[in-house]
């Protein structure tokens, strides 16, 4: 209730104080214009489960928040060689007053510094959304933190993207450009722990919710521990092309360090791949082409059961639009685990099985009304090897510059308890947001 009443105080301060034009009208001082520039918005947000599983904290909703989001943008002129720089100070933050675990918390989604200190050089310094690659809600080569849990719940699509504290360093060249993510402090997936959303848990070979205890490890903070992530990146005409590498952890905890204890973390990973993006030829509209290896640098013969296999990750894509303010979006993935035959010949009874090629199909269909201010959209994973599927219905009205109302659903289907989207039958929901942007 506090946490609540909090927020409600703060949602309706900052409304009061975006509607006001005179404020700092007055003033001179420097810091009036980055007040000028603060924008930002509100937003209110309640998801109900369609079938309670009595697995997660709460059996009736799973989403039931008030969002508050800052954000500020600011270049200084002066001092000269400061300016000279071009730079650029950019911050944004969360308070979420978030009823159903009942607390009120900040977060800093960006606070970077962003500077040229050579005509083909840009360094950036700070917490950041760092995202590459062509997929639509498929990652090979993005191998940045995602947040899967916002993403179930209906939450916008901005939180499926989880912050990283990184530099990223960016050489623009005439022949090629390149750019180089360090990132010191590991910062995994946000992940289905059992608290909101009810899942397969292995340990205990069955849908499980709150009850699960399983133990997380992380990499220690560290410089041994530090992730480096590379592309390089050129246009042929019309063609976007790209190479990757990578050295780092998973972002899933697909290890298991102790069975008995239940403890599971998160191996060491590396990524090579390459992508292509450009016009269909012939039949018009945007094809894409994405694959990848990935390297588990602590299970490479795939002997160890215990770790995820390396794996190559295929992708392609294409969209178009049609008159009328259609689009449709079509994806084909394909997951290869390398050394099958060593992962069958050492997998135990209770394990999860698994194929060698694991495929999922996208599709994606959105439809604009009333001078492009109503969005319907219709997105569809289908994966035939599991015999899963997850269906995204959505409904989008900006109903003016300033209000936007969403509703939504997730829904779930699986013939089987441990598959990806078979394990989260029970989550079932539809959501409801409405924000104020100013």
């Amino acid at each position: 209730m506090l946490s609540k009443i909090c927020g409600f105080i703060l949602i309706a301060f900052i409304l009061a104080i975006s509607n006001s034009e005179v404020l700092f009208a007055e003033s001179a001082d420097p810091w009036t214009h980055i007040f000028d520039s603060v924008h930002g918005f509100t937003e209110a947000a309640y998801g109900h489960k369609f079938a309670g599983d009595k697995l997660a904290q709460k059996n009736s909703y799973n989403l039931l928040e008030q969002r508050l989001q800052l954000k500020v943008a600011y270049r200084p002129q002066k001092p000269a060689w400061l300016a000279s720089l071009n730079p650029e100070f950019f911050y944004k933050g969360d308070l979420l007053a978030d009823e159903y675990k009942e607390t009120l918390r900040y977060h800093i989604r960006e606070g970077y510094g962003l500077v040229s200190p050579l005509s083909w050089m840009d360094v950036k310094l700070g917490r950041q959304i760092l995202t590459w690659g062509t997929g639509d809600y498929l990652f090979i080569n993005d191998v940045f933190p995602k947040d899967y849990e916002s993403f179930f719940i209906g939450r916008d699509d901005e939180y499926l993207k989880a912050p990283s504290d990184a530099g990223k360093f960016s050489i623009h060249g005439r022949l090629v450009s390149m750019d180089v993510v360090v990132i010191p402090s590991f910062t995994p997936d946000v992940s289905i722990r059992g608290d909101r959303l009810s899942f397969y848990d292995n340990f205990l070979g069955r849908i499980a919710g709150k009850e699960s205890n399983r133990i997380f490890t992380e990499p220690a903070v560290q410089p041994a521990n530090t992730e480096i992530a590379t592309r390089l990146y050129r246009n042929f005409g019309e063609y976007e092309t790209a190479i990757y590498a990578f050295k780092g952890f998973f972002n899933q905890p697909v290890g298991i360090k102790n069975e008995s204890t239940k403890e599971i973390f998160y191996p060491k990973l590396a990524v090579f791949g390459a992508s292509i993006r450009g016009p269909a030829p012939s039949v018009g509209g945007i094809a894409s082409g994405e694959i990848g290896y990935s390297d588990s640098l602590q299970d490479r013969s795939g002997k160890n059961r215990l770790i995820e296999n390396s794996a190559m990750k295929y992708l392609l894509g294409y969209e178009r639009d049609f008159p009328k303010d259609w689009r449709i979006g079509m994806q084909y993935f394909v997951e290869q685990m390398l050394n099958f035959d060593e992962f069958k010949a050492n997998s135990q009874p209770g394990d999860i099985p698994r194929d060698e090629f694991r495929q999922l199909l996208t599709f994606r269909i959105t439809k604009l009304f009333r001078l492009q201010t109503l969005e319907m959209s219709l997105f569809t994973f289908y994966c035939p090897t599991d015999s899963d599927a997850y269906i995204r219905p959505r409904l989008a009205w900006q109903v003016n510059d300033h209000w936007k109302f969403t509703v939504g659903a997730n829904i779930f289907f699986g013939k089987h308890d441990w598959t990806q989207f078979g394990q989260l039958e029970g989550n079932d929901n539809f959501y409801i947001r409405v924000r104020y942007s100013f």
